[in-house]
């Protein structure tokens, strides 16, 4: 990156909580243990199927059972079968038959009835105590809702979970903790270590408190946690990969958060995020931003979760609101990003001891505290035995030296990426490592197909930063995508493991006559961050395309002239990375777009 940082019909079932008294129940009644739990079997508008199965939790035999519940006004039992329900007002009551009652311990029963209205049961007991399997006692409240967990130790087949505790008037005894809503155990103190897992999978935990009296408090919020390894190979035959970067710093003065992505809708339409970037010092991957990263606090409305961070809960930040992403969209892979621009000359210090390198960064992306968020790595070396911001000399065979080394410490199931060169002229950045060799080791190539010209060049001549196509007076010859593509390819590199990139921002020149490109001009077009760059969603209403050029749009407004990608250009250059067999497309970043994701749903249109 060249940047400075750079319930219908079917079935619902619903396990439904105290909210009530009916009746009076002892502590001593807690032993002997029942759930109940509701399904809405049927649904023809003015009226649904309903079924009540009771199940027995406890260690002792059940003599009888009674299930209460309440319907909302308008809403009625016409009738019933394997149970005597009546009613008083809008409260209902179930008994079982003479020939039923029995339940022996972990034995169920159901019975079902036919109802009139729209409404759905509330407020359920079940011999006088919560449907959910805790009583109810007189004068003692139930407890609170526990902290949220927090997962930590995180590996393959296991995670630790931590929360803080629940309050009761009486005390409270103990803490069930329910994975994917099923509890999986019963634990005295405020941690509990989950194993027998599968490794690179989601899962979901909450814990609620019991009080003495075995009363059931309401459920904490929800963790999601995903296991490492697992990950496999992407993309999966047949799909394409349309992929972002999502910036440390733009939490700053771009003011761009995770809960944007979701805001935008462009959650729902992209496949993978890179996050960028981590830091390469010493020859070794590092956190770069720590409190952007991993501690600054949101509150509940600018959280994905719309759950507040607390003070003290073990991870806060980006990382944080990505795994509250991945937990709302499960198909989005994340990858750490390390390098970019500025970041970039560590790298040579790394390609002399590539399995220190390789270590150091499974380190950072296997941190107990986030291992769930990450599922690869991306490296954006800028650039390999040439020039960037500084000089590489560390030879042609240091890329795939450090690709390799990468792979065998990470191993097949995650994924390993790089951003690249797209340089196709001859005896460019390309040519200078071996990108074919490389490949082998790597899931694609994120090949930045944009930043071809611009105003550093100050007096021009004017050019698209990002040329689909050459064409005719272009300022250099292999400065643009097809060529970049048809080299990689010629060195050995699939198609399919190549991505096109886009930029969702254009660059521009300012003391501009000529509306054509190949203009002079006197020095960069102003921009909100920096000179000669401005985002998308500002040039689509300040400078209008006026035409296209390389299959990318240029716009002439006064005297300044910007060249950028527009939804049109970019169903453009995703037909053509179709027609060449390319893996998919990536992007930078996703705060250039407009608020509705603008672009992100041209790339994921066109690359379907």
């Amino acid at each position: 990156m060249r940047f400075g940082h750079r319930a219908a019909a079917g079935f619902a079932t619903l396990l439904l909580p105290l909210a009530g008294m009916v009746g009076l129940a002892s502590p001593a009644q807690a032993a002997t243990s029942a759930t109940a739990t509701f399904t809405k079997t049927q649904d023809w508008g003015s009226g649904f199927g309903g079924q009540w199965t009771v199940k027995n939790t406890g260690d002792t035999t059940i003599s009888s059972w009674t299930v209460e519940w309440d319907f909302p006004s308008g809403t009625s039992v016409t009738s019933a079968w394997d149970a005597d329900v009546t009613s008083a007002g809008n409260h209902w009551t179930a008994k079982n038959k003479n020939w039923n009652g029995t339940l022996n311990p972990g034995a169920s029963i159901s019975f079902g009835f036919n109802g009139a209205g729209p409404g759905s049961p509330s407020n359920c007991k079940i011999n006088g105590g919560s449907c959910d399997g805790g009583p109810t006692v007189p004068g003692d409240t139930a407890p609170s809702a526990p902290g949220t967990p927090t997962a930590s130790d995180i590996t393959n087949t296991s995670v630790k979970l931590s929360w803080s505790a629940a309050t009761d008037d009486k005390g409270v005894k103990n803490y069930d903790v329910l994975r994917g809503g099923t509890k999986v155990a019963t634990v005295t103190g405020t941690t509990y270590s989950d194993t027998g897992l599968t490794a690179g999978t989601d899962y979901s935990y909450t814990v609620q408190a019991r009080d003495t009296a075995d009363q059931t408090g309401p459920a904490s919020g929800s963790v999601a946690v995903r296991t490492t390894g697992g990950g496999g190979t992407d993309p999966q035959p047949g799909s394409k990969v349309n992929l972002g970067y999502f910036t440390e710093w733009g939490v700053y003065g771009r003011n761009y958060h995770v809960k944007n992505l979701v805001t935008s809708g462009s959650a729902s339409k992209i496949t993978h995020i890179n996050y960028a970037f981590g830091n390469v010092k010493n020859g070794q991957c590092v956190l770069d931003d720590a409190y952007a990263a991993t501690d600054k606090a949101y509150t509940a409305d600018q959280s994905v979760s719309g759950t507040a961070d607390t003070w003290d809960q073990p991870l806060r930040g980006n990382f944080n609101q990505l795994r509250q992403l991945k937990a709302k969209y499960p198909h989005i892979k994340v990858l750490y990003s390390f390098g970019g621009w500025t970041y970039s000359g560590g790298f040579g210090q790394a390609a002399a001891n590539p399995a220190a390198f390789a270590k150091s960064c499974k380190a950072v992306v296997e941190d107990p505290r986030w291992a769930d968020v990450f599922d690869g790595i991306d490296i954006d070396w800028e650039y390999p035995n040439a020039c960037g911001l500084t000089c590489d000399t560390s030879g042609a065979a240091s890329f795939r030296n450090l690709m390799s080394a990468l792979r065998t410490e990470f191993g097949s199931n995650y994924l390993i990426t790089a951003a690249i060169t797209a340089d196709g002229s001859e005896g460019g950045k390309i040519d200078a490592a071996d990108y074919g060799g490389a490949a082998q080791y790597l899931d694609w190539y994120n090949v930045m197909t944009y930043d071809y010209f611009g105003a550093w060049d100050k007096t021009g001549p004017t050019a698209p930063h990002s040329p689909l196509t050459s064409y005719s007076g272009i300022p250099k010859a292999g400065f643009n995508s097809a060529d970049a593509i048809a080299k990689l390819k010629a060195k050995g590199v699939p198609a399919s493991k190549l991505l096109l990139g886009i930029g969702f921002y254009g660059r521009g020149w300012t003391g501009v006559t000529q509306a054509a490109p190949g203009g002079t001009a006197t020095g960069a077009a102003p921009g909100t961050y920096e000179a000669g760059i401005e985002d998308y969603k500002i040039l689509k209403t300040a400078c209008p395309a006026t035409g296209t050029i390389g299959g990318t749009a240029y716009a002439h407004c006064g005297t300044n002239w910007w060249s950028y990608d527009t939804p049109a250009t970019i169903g453009t250059k995703m037909t053509w990375a179709k027609n060449q067999g390319l893996g998919g497309a990536f992007f930078w970043e996703f705060s250039g777009d407009t608020s509705n994701g603008e672009l992100v749903g041209a790339i994921s249109n066109g690359l379907k």
